[in-house]
């Protein structure tokens, strides 16, 4: 294997590595490590599934960086291979929350004792054996507080994953309103970057149309755009928000997400997905659940792969179609 190769699969798996031993060690920290993590093959298989997802979907994009290569021919992809980088981010979560938790008592804490009674003063008057004997029967032994009930696994895995919401529907008709003021949001910014670009003479920089991959799914059928939307919204905003963000921080999860996106081959996109990236964790951070950051998720790209890349193809050519989306 010659030096160039190796410095490529370095560059993939030694970040991948790196990012899931700071998973575990941030968990272990902030007191967030599963329970059955206490078993070292369960916490380090846990930890070998989630760097392999990382090296997959996070970081491969930076083995093939300086590459030249022909341009890829997008038309031979299934439908089915749309959805794989999201199926393998549902396997990962998965894998982790069963090694963490499955087979596990998982139970709400005890409430706080109250602190013990100073013991009493006995007096120095002798006190025969039977009067002893008839005081310490009167007093009945304390019996042990009882357990709470045990939380359901599946109560268990939606608190670890950012589910749980006073009103789901309430959360999920926030998150499409400020869906809406986000998309318009990203969109001026990138305007605004982009005038100023040019301005500075770097209109090199900015992408003449959109990545590939764009107008190729803004092709298929509603019905299959719809799902890639949903799944993107729903997958992607479990897997950085959900489980990510509260164990490694916005930052660190931020950057794994924009990484993700790497491999559309557009640094100016990079901007408008940073931006995205954190208006949903401070959305996340502060409703304390995922579900209105999904609803806008899915809602900034649905708009985008079923109406406005759809249109902007048929009003100015797949060439140029889309181009002042990005």
């Amino acid at each position: 294997m010659s030096p160039e190769i190796l410095l490529r699969v370095a560059a993939v798996v030694v970040p991948a590595g790196l990012g899931a031993l700071l998973l575990d060690v941030l968990c272990a920290a902030r007191g967030l490590l599963p329970p059955g993590f206490r078993i070292p093959w369960r916490r380090a298989l846990a930890g070998l599934t989630v760097a392999l997802l990382l090296a997959v979907a996070v970081f491969a994009p930076l083995g093939s960086l300086g590459m030249k290569t022909s341009p890829e021919d997008l038309s031979s992809i299934s439908t089915p291979q749309l959805f794989l980088l999201h199926v393998l981010m549902v396997i990962t979560m998965g894998i982790w929350f069963l090694l963490g938790f499955a087979g596990e008592e998982a139970r709400p804490p005890l409430p706080a004792e109250p602190p013990p009674l100073p013991e009493p003063v006995l007096a120095e008057m002798p006190v025969s054996f039977e009067e002893t004997a008839t005081v310490t029967s009167l007093e009945p032994a304390a019996a042990p507080p009882p357990l709470p009930p045990r939380v359901p696994l599946g109560r268990q895995l939606a608190a670890q994953f950012g589910y749980l919401a006073p009103s789901i529907p309430r959360e999920i008709g926030l998150g499409v309103i400020l869906g809406i003021g986000a998309w318009v949001a990203v969109i001026l910014a990138l305007m605004v970057v982009a005038g100023v670009a040019w301005a500075l003479g770097g209109e090199n920089a900015i992408p003449k149309s959109p990545p590939a991959l764009i107008p190729l799914i803004a092709g298929l059928p509603f019905w299959v755009r719809f799902l890639v939307s949903l799944s993107a919204g729903v997958v992607e905003e479990s897997f950085f928000r959900g489980f990510l963000q509260p164990r490694v921080g916005i930052l660190a999860s931020t950057g794994f997400f924009v990484l993700a996106h790497l491999s559309y081959g557009q640094p100016f996109m990079l901007i408008g997905i940073a931006l995205l990236s954190l208006i949903y964790a401070f959305l996340v951070k502060w409703r304390q659940n995922v579900w209105p950051a999904m609803a806008a998720h899915a809602l900034f790209d649905g708009v985008q792969l079923l109406v406005v890349v759809p249109a902007a193809l048929r009003m100015l050519g797949a060439e140029k179609g889309a181009a002042f989306l990005w």
